[in-house]
């Protein structure tokens, strides 16, 4: 038999991992089912070392249209780029993997996840985790795992581990957890407007519900597994220098200088006390040898700085801005900077600026979505930018990153669970955080934005969201959490924790951590001090804007929404489209769903009532008993047809127009004429019969219409 199967349960169903079947060339490849969910996953490593001076890991999650029985929608009609929701997805692999990777690992390694079916219930981008988990495992690749990864939701107060599509849609909450053994890795979570305790909760119990999946991966490898390869790696000689540059920095005024305010005046200084120290070492950078070791020296003192730095935060509670671990930093906010935007906002926390800008627009403008998923399309979009200009740098500029990408998603979950249901507010809502500024938490500062910009625009929103992004710095168990971290404090610290939610709780959250781990202790404290920092940040911006504006802005279009009997829709379209080319005409779009639903968007509120006039003129019913001022338009020798409003006409029978006989139609009306009638019934056809009301009871009403035996009666009754 060709492969090795290994099983387990994970929730309520069976999962089972085969190797030795596929893509047997490859250092490691595992085959994940889960239902009808499969995954291929393969882990390969170059042999020969790097050039570059980080982790060359890659992971690409690759889906396959055929997985789900579909061909794709693009032109060529094969799969093209990675669409979002699979750039999501393989980073949730590489944020679960790259930190066990052995430090000054430098072969170039790539994980790329496959999937080959999808049944639409089980969820494949926290299976893709487990697969290259299992593949890295039993591969020759140095890697520390073995990890797992989980989804959990809550139903009913109850948590689930792995719900379904269809349980995550009744949940309160989507949390993706990973881990190894004895600790959590990684987090990220959308949630509507959850308590930080549930939160937690749900962190432990996905972490418990994940051992058994470790316990199959350390079996496979215990029997499969190759032996790890001794991997080359650099003796790193700038450490040599460390102990007398951290004297050295210390005595000229490293601390001063890392105190320093702003984030340029500090790089500065520091820069300067740099070459000071290199060239007090490094006299001659002409003679032999001098480069090698200035750029020992280099690397050394950026080693001192970030000791130095976590030494400060550890010991005196003090960090490179002066703050305590514990403080946000200055806010101060605009709104509605953009004359012509429909909403907007400028958010700036310290050193970090974005400028959130809303615009609505119609159901058309909903993005359209050609993945494995079974959403055609989505009313929400939330796009981040990080020119290079925000940090201060020159950079090729390009398509989205996906670290955009990932930003940008994050701020989506955390802004979308407050937002009005699209019968409530029938807008396509379209937010943009420009990164102006990025000193740290730039994705945060999206969040209060994107908030601020919505509430200017006049969108109802539930309650205003604002987030946060914490850090820590732990050794040799010491550790402290940081308030609102700088972005070197993301690059010398051990975590990198965003939350975001109301006052009343979370909405998003997401958490890397860079060691080996930290424990549900650590994490329930982090996000009481965040819950702390997002009230204060919430508090900043109420002072501007503390709920939506009443009306939309002057420049925001208008949607009119009217219901119609569904049968009545083709007197709106028209043959041939003709009718509502003409309706358009008059300055609208309009947007007809099959339940009768007309929806009229319009920059020209007149516009959009005319055509909203003329639509329900269109489309009224008539209801017996009601008057009109009618319009004669033909005769017949049994009667008059009365246009009653446009598309719709009544028959007044030639016995209903006087109290004296008639000889003739014309000798009472003609063409043209006006007059008063009221419908009297109408058939089971349609047909309408009227009268004039001032005849009323002054003479006999007409027999009802009787069908004809070979069809329907025509001309007067016999008298």
């Amino acid at each position: 038999m060709i492969g090795k199967t290994y099983t387990t349960m994970l929730g309520d169903r069976e999962l089972t991992l085969e190797t030795g079947k596929l893509a047997k060339l490859v250092s490691g490849s595992v085959t994940l089912r889960y239902g009808d969910t499969l995954l291929l996953v393969t882990a390969q490593a170059r042999e020969e070392l790097s050039t570059l001076d980080f982790l060359p890991l890659t992971v690409e999650f690759e889906e396959r249209h055929y997985a789900v029985g579909r061909i794709p929608g693009s032109f060529p009609r094969r799969e093209g780029r990675p669409g979002e929701r699979a750039i999501l997805s393989a980073r949730i692999t590489d944020r679960q993997i790259r930190p066990l990777f052995p430090k000054g690992y430098r072969h170039e390694t790539q994980v790329i996840i496959t999937v080959l079916s999808a049944d639409g219930q089980n969820l494949p981008d926290v299976l893709g985790p487990i697969g290259a988990s299992a593949a890295l495992s039993i591969s020759d690749i140095p890697w520390n795992g073995p990890t797992a990864c989980v989804r959990v939701g809550q139903i009913g107060g109850q948590y689930v581990l792995n719900p379904t599509t269809e349980q995550l849609g009744q949940s309160t909450m989507d949390l993706v957890v990973a881990g190894t053994r004895d600790a959590i890795l990684m987090v990220e979570a959308g949630a509507q407007t959850v308590s930080e305790e549930a939160l937690v909760g749900a962190i432990e119990f996905a972490h418990a519900g994940m051992q058994g999946v470790l316990s199959l991966i350390e079996t496979m490898r215990a029997e499969l597994g190759h032996d790890k390869f001794n991997f080359q790696q650099d003796s790193d000689l700038s450490l040599d220098h460390v102990p007398a540059l951290t004297e050295a920095a210390r005595a000229s005024g490293l601390r001063d200088a890392l105190l320093t305010p702003g984030k340029k005046d500090r790089g500065a200084r520091l820069k300067a006390l740099r070459e000071s120290l290199i060239s007090a070492q490094v006299p001659n950078p002409e003679a032999d040898g001098a480069a090698a070791l200035t750029a020992q020296l280099k690397a050394a003192f950026g080693k001192v700085e970030k000791a130095e730095l976590r030494r400060l935060i550890l010991e005196e509670d003090l960090r490179a801005d002066g703050r305590n671990t514990r403080t946000v930093r200055p806010i101060w906010i605009e709104a509605r900077p953009l004359p012509r935007a429909h909403g907007s906002a400028i958010f700036t926390r310290g050193e970090t600026q974005v400028l959130g800008v809303a615009t609505l627009g119609t159901e058309r403008d909903a993005i359209l979505i050609d993945d494995l998923s079974a959403d055609k399309e989505d009313k929400f979009l939330l796009h981040y930018n990080f020119p290079p200009y925000s940090t201060g740098e020159v950079k090729r500029v390009g398509g989205q990153s996906r670290r955009e990408i990932g930003h940008g998603n994050l701020a989506k979950r955390a802004i979308r669970t407050v937002l009005p249901s699209f019968e409530e507010f029938p807008y396509t809502i379209r937010l943009v955080g420009e990164v102006l500024e990025s000193n740290g938490s730039s994705s945060m500062a999206t969040v209060c934005a994107g908030t601020l910009a919505l509430m200017d625009a006049g969108v109802p929103i539930k309650a205003p969201v604002a987030g946060v992004a914490m850090g820590l710095v732990m050794e040799e168990g010491r550790y402290r959490i940081l308030t609102d971290i700088l972005g070197s404090e993301d690059a010398l610290g051990d975590m990198d924790f965003k939350v975001c939610g109301t006052a009343e709780g979370v909405t998003a959250l997401q958490m890397d951590i860079k060691i080996g781990g930290i424990t549900p202790a650590i994490m329930r404290e982090a996000l009481a001090q965040a819950r702390d920092a997002r009230l204060h940040i919430l508090g900043k911006m109420a002072e501007v804007l503390s709920a939506p504006r009443a009306e939309l802005a002057a420049t925001a279009p208008r949607i009119i929404t009217v219901k119609i009997n569904p049968e009545l829709i083709g007197k709106v379209i028209g043959p041939g489209g003709k009718q509502i080319r003409e309706l358009e005409a008059m300055g609208a779009s309009i947007n007809i769903d099959e339940d009768g639903t007309v929806r009229v968007f319009s920059a020209d509120g007149a516009a959009a009532e005319a055509v909203r006039a003329r639509i329900e003129s269109l489309t009224r019913t008539a209801v017996a008993g009601e008057e009109f001022d009618g319009t004669v338009v033909k005769t017949t020798p049994f009667g008059a047809f009365i246009n009653l409003f446009p598309g719709q006409d009544g028959m007044l029978h030639i016995s209903q127009m006087s109290e004296e006989r008639v000889n003739t139609v014309e000798d009472v009306m003609n063409v043209g004429d006006k007059l008063r009638v009221k419908i009297a019934g109408i058939d089971d056809r349609g047909k309408i019969d009227l009268v004039r009301p001032e005849l009323e009871g002054k003479i006999a009403p007409r027999e009802p219409r009787a069908p004809r035996e070979g069809g329907e009666r025509r001309g007067p009754p016999r008298r």
